[in-house]
């Protein structure tokens, strides 16, 4: 072989080398690239994939939001129930107390007015009245007074804690006493808590009623201690005592009119026949 001939394998031997060479920097370079873009590829897929988890979890957390939002809207209604609830059992409670109480009045009164109408003495009627206007009433100072047909005045017959002589005689028509015992009106002040007492403007007035005839009236000037106003059933027991106790000294007063009236012909029969 020739020496042109040597270099000239040579030569192609080099370029073939540098080629080769080339190729290979060329393939590293490529395995490379395709490394970074395998490892970039991975690193948008978790980025798509934090993303969706990001969008996910928003989604689920606003579903939650929402949610609590209900439940809280739920658990204030219930506690607004609740309240109305427990104020609703408070009302009935109060009110089944009130009725108890009512009942019991009632249930007294029947009692004492049974007591009333079970005698015809004059003295006891009265004393049964002062106990009934004390127990159920709740009346410290007060009076019975009584009216006279022939003179057109009222006269106190019976009275507590108040001296009978410092109650005086009022004519049918005149004065707050008077006028009650005309019209067959109740009275009562409107602050019995500020009443400042006066024998001639008391605290209540009721008149003592046979259908429309009054025959009398009760004043009362001072409450018990742990009286301080009157309640509801206050006003129907007084209507109730009203009538019974009028309806009692009615006939206590013709019985012992009769009783009277008895004894003197009695006397005269007495007298007649000895």
């Amino acid at each position: 072989m020739s020496s042109e001939e040597e270099k000239g394998l040579t030569s192609r031997a080099d370029e073939f080398l540098q080629m080769f060479k080339k190729g290979a920097e060329f393939t590293q370079e490529l395995m490379k690239e395709n490394e970074r873009l395998r490892y970039r590829i991975l690193q948008l897929e978790g980025e798509l994939q934090g993303n969706d988890i990001t969008v996910a979890m928003a989604e689920e957390n606003r579903l939650l939001a929402a949610r609590i939002e209900e439940l809280e809207q739920e658990k204030e209604e219930i506690l607004r129930r609740i309240r109305q609830i427990e104020t609703e059992n408070n009302d009935f409670a109060t009110r089944y107390v009130e009725i108890e109480e009512e009942n019991n009045n009632l249930a007294n009164l029947y009692i004492a007015s049974y007591q009333l109408h079970s005698t015809l003495d004059f003295r006891e009627v009265l004393q049964i009245i002062t106990e009934i206007i004390i127990n159920l009433i709740g009346a410290e100072e007060f009076a019975v007074m009584l009216l006279d047909e022939k003179t057109g005045f009222l006269g106190a017959v019976a009275a507590e804690g108040i001296a009978l002589e410092e109650l005086q005689k009022v004519r049918l028509g005149e004065g707050l006493i008077g006028t009650i015992a005309s019209t067959g009106e109740n009275f009562f002040a409107e602050d019995p808590e500020g009443y400042v007492r006066d024998l001639l403007s008391p605290m209540v007035c009721i008149p003592l009623k046979i259908k429309d005839h009054v025959i009398g009236v009760i004043v009362i000037y001072k409450l018990l201690l742990q009286k301080r106003s009157f309640a509801p059933v206050d006003f129907e027991l007084f209507t109730l005592l009203a009538g019974h106790a009028a309806t009692a000294i009615f006939s206590a007063k013709i019985y012992a009119d009769s009783e009277r009236r008895l004894s003197t012909m009695q006397g005269f029969i007495n007298l007649l026949t000895r």
